[in-house]
């Protein structure tokens, strides 16, 4: 029974520890290919971070990993919702516009355009499941079509009715009563932890409540398994891609809400693109499992915010981060399916020697 529960350990760890060399291997081959010392990298990329980094890292896991869990909902039903960057785009410029306007004040405000950011988000992914089930249309192809959407949509309404300020335009800016003051761990220069962050929390407790503890999410990952079978069980497939849709739109609608509320205050040049993304490798890196995308989003936010090392400490890119970051991604895909075939690879060899052993022992 040891030897069973240690192969089963083993084979668990097996392919993270493949995926982290294979990357660390890769990264540091291509960065000795263009003429840069990847001692140099390796030094300046895990050296302690400054205090303003470390807040940074922690506001950038927050959001990063709300992104991955709306990610990760749309792949547990075996959707590829690759539209949570024109989902959050349109969420925060909703709900910023509708802050900024002050129609409500103090908390009031802040709840309200909290609930808009999630409706409007679980509205735009919402189309894409609309047209998946009732017209088959992939949810590939629609978000991506959306995205573009989004972005060109939000750009003429500000533009169109956005506040100028010299060459830059944004949304009113939020009232002191709708920021909401953050935590303060250092010096005041070096930033605040944004209170909004503690979404990431409840998000990643809610997502594991909702697959684990609920039928709801045994209906979620049946269906993501095999439509057929969830079909012949009773379950509505077209129905649970609806709301998965809505769900993933609707956590994805709360990505920036920690930053507009915590420190931008507006919809403008402070807002962060390629949350989306992000997100979307963080789930593929964290296997979709809440713990897993915390350390997948833990090491995107600390690698990009020690980029800026490599800036000013180096002869370095940082775009090789972003290297780094996609081969983590791909290496982490690829170990899990080369040791999942092998494990059951192994695990066919060991049955079929115990059915011979068997029908030996019965001649």
């Amino acid at each position: 029974m040891n030897a069973v529960r240690l192969r089963t350990i083993g084979m668990a760890l097996l392919a993270p520890a493949i995926a982290v060399v294979v990357s660390v291997l890769v990264t540091t081959s291509v960065i000795a290919a263009v003429g840069s010392s990847p001692g140099e990298f390796w030094s300046a990329m895990f050296s302690d971070p400054l205090p303003r980094l470390r807040v940074n890292i922690v506001n950038q896991t927050a959001m990063i990993y709300i992104s991955a869990v709306a990610a990760a909902i749309g792949f547990r039903m075996g959707l590829f919702n690759i539209g949570l960057e024109g989902q959050y785009l349109m969420a925060s410029f909703a709900a910023a516009s509708f802050a900024g306007a002050a129609y409500v004040g103090g908390f009031l405000n802040v709840a309200v355009s909290l609930v808009i950011a999630v409706v409007v988000g679980a509205a735009w992914a919402g189309i894409a499941g609309i047209l998946r089930t009732a017209r088959g249309v992939s949810e590939v192809i629609s978000t991506i079509m959306l995205n573009a959407i989004a972005l060109t949509l939000v750009g003429y309404l500000v533009n169109r009715y956005g506040v100028r300020e010299g060459n830059t335009v944004r949304t009113e800016k939020l009232s002191e009563s709708s920021m909401i003051e953050g935590f303060t761990p250092y010096e005041p220069r070096d930033g605040q932890i944004w209170t909004l962050a503690i979404f990431a929390v409840l998000v990643g407790a809610g997502f594991w409540v909702l697959l684990n503890k609920t039928r709801f999410g045994f209906d979620l990952r049946a269906s993501g398994q095999s439509e057929t079978a969830a079909l012949a069980s009773g379950v509505n497939p077209k129905r649970m891609i609806l709301i998965s849709m809505l769900l993933s739109g609707g956590v994805a609608g709360l990505v920036w809400m920690p930053a507009l509320f915590g420190s931008a205050g507006s919809y403008g040049t402070s807002f962060q693109f390629g949350l989306g993304f992000l997100g979307i490798a963080v789930a593929l890196l964290g296997r979709n499992s809440p713990i897993g995308m915390l350390f997948g989003a833990l090491l995107f936010a600390f690698l990009s915010a020690q980029s800026n090392t490599l800036t000013f400490g180096t002869d370095i890119s940082p775009s090789i981060v972003q290297i780094t970051q996609g081969v983590a991604v791909l290496a982490v895909v690829v170990s899990y399916e080369v040791v999942r075939r092998w494990r059951a690879r192994l695990e066919q060899r060991v049955v079929s020697q115990k059915l011979a052993t068997a029908k030996g022992a019965s001649a």
